[in-house]
């Protein structure tokens, strides 16, 4: 365990000089499961967790998100910030590769399992967040909970693969719209009011949130703990690097701090783009943020570094293409740069991003494994047509997984299920050598 986040962190977990990724890994098994992809392939790859040998095939190879859980799945708009059709679907590719399918299927899963964990941990006081208040009135989801949202996972993702092979064309839908009684409505609603146009965007839109005017000009607000300021020449060297790759004019720079959980710790930017005669509020719409981040290698690649060739591209070039392959309709702006002799991942901020907190959905007042089940569904239905677009000449990929789904359910439920279970002992000992 210790190599395996050495091997992307740099050190290893320990009590006198922590990272923050670290601390924020011992919060809960769920979050260092978050932070330690890689060493699920690492596991995979020492038959430390087993998977169906009918379901590891050449056919089933496909561009998969490597980092598949429930928390990598969110409401934003196609084309970046230059759309406005809010969708939901994968939401993040800084693992992306091409991989088995059935990778991300147990990742997935895996998530599930230790989501009812911290959901159980969280009203015993064993575990932590900063996301919601505990209430002692507030009920988990429970081991039968996660069984039927598994399944209904693996029903909504076969059922989508069936509608593909019926109508090739169908890899091209979308989940944009929910049933009032579903619990993606409201947020859907949500995004779509924050989203260029929307009559939250001017206030609750991530741009809104993240800017502010000052003295007549458009700039990042002040938050100390979000935003860096960086000196008068690097900015200059950024500004220059990065400008050819933009649709328009510097406005502002800062370093994003503190982002994420599995690569909370690597270089990030935060350009401000938009015309340079932004006078007021009402030109915000012309204006957009632009993420600059270094990438490093897809953690899949790490423990399979010969499982296809088109992994040997270089990280970010690879994420982009796997984001373009996986998305109907990808950012417009997304691109890779080399500066500074790292590889950076150029793309746009979405205007109307949106996820649901894994802790909204495993703790309820009342019964919460109705909208577990439900948003299970629904990662399943996106995740189905996102790996479906890896081949749009053939359904030979949908037929290989459904016949290698249909018989081996119980054996990749029962796999990832003990799985979680290791997960939840490997976050024993990293929290034992955090001294926490």
């Amino acid at each position: 365990m210790c190599k395996q986040i050495r091997l992307i962190d740099g050190i290893v977990p320990n009590a006198e000089n922590p990272l923050n990724k670290h601390l924020k890994m011992a919060w809960s098994p769920f979050q260092f499961f978050r932070g330690t992809a890689q060493l699920f392939y690492a596991d995979l790859a020492q038959a430390l967790f087993t998977l169906p040998d009918l379901l590891l095939a050449r056919p089933g190879q496909t561009f998969i998100m490597g980092d598949c859980h429930l928390s990598n799945f969110g409401f934003l708009t196609e084309e970046g910030s230059q759309g406005d059709q809010v969708i939901f679907s994968p939401n993040d590719f800084d693992d992306a590769c091409v991989g088995y399918a059935v990778w991300d299927i147990a990742r997935y899963l895996t998530s599930l399992a230790l989501a009812s964990d911290f959901g159980c941990g969280l009203l015993e006081g064993r575990y932590l967040t900063d996301e919601v208040d505990i209430d002692d009135d507030l009920n988990a989801v429970n081991t039968d909970d996660v069984r039927q949202a598994s399944e209904a996972f693996l029903h909504a993702y076969t059922r989508r693969l069936q509608d593909v092979i019926e109508d090739n064309d169908a890899r091209y839908n979308v989940l944009k719209k929910f049933d009032e009684d579903h619990v993606l409505d409201k947020y859907c609603r949500k995004a779509s009011k924050r989203a260029a146009g929307g009559k939250d965007f001017l206030s609750k839109s991530q741009l809104a949130k993240s800017t502010t005017f000052e003295e007549g000009k458009l700039r990042f607000a002040d938050k100390p703990l979000k935003y860096q300021r960086i000196d008068t020449a690097e900015y200059a060297e950024a500004e220059k690097t990065f400008r050819p790759y933009l649709d328009d004019e510097v406005l502002d720079i800062v370093i994003r701090l503190d982002a994420g959980t599995g690569s909370n710790n690597v270089g990030r930017y935060y350009f401000l783009v938009g015309p340079s005669d932004v006078r007021s509020i009402d030109d915000l719409p012309l204006c957009h943020i632009v993420e600059v981040k270094q990438q490093r290698q897809a953690a899949p690649i790490f423990a399979f570094p010969d499982i296809n060739p088109v992994n040997a591209l270089n990280p970010a070039h690879l994420t982009a293409d796997c984001q373009r392959f996986m998305q109907r309709r990808p950012d417009l702006l997304l691109d890779e740069v080399i500066w500074r002799d790292k590889h950076w991942l150029v793309r746009s901020r979405h205007h109307a991003r949106l996820s649901v907190k894994p802790e909204d959905l495993i703790l309820n007042d009342k019964d919460p494994s109705t909208a577990f089940c439900q948003y299970a569904s629904a990662c399943g239905e996106a995740l189905a047509l996102a790996h479906s677009r890896g081949d749009r000449r053939s359904a030979r990929f949908e037929q290989f997984m459904l016949e290698g789904l249909s018989g081996n359910q119980d054996a990749l439920l029962t796999a990832c299920q003990q799985y979680s279970e290791q997960v939840i002992q490997d976050y024993n000992i990293h929290c034992g050598l955090l001294g926490k």
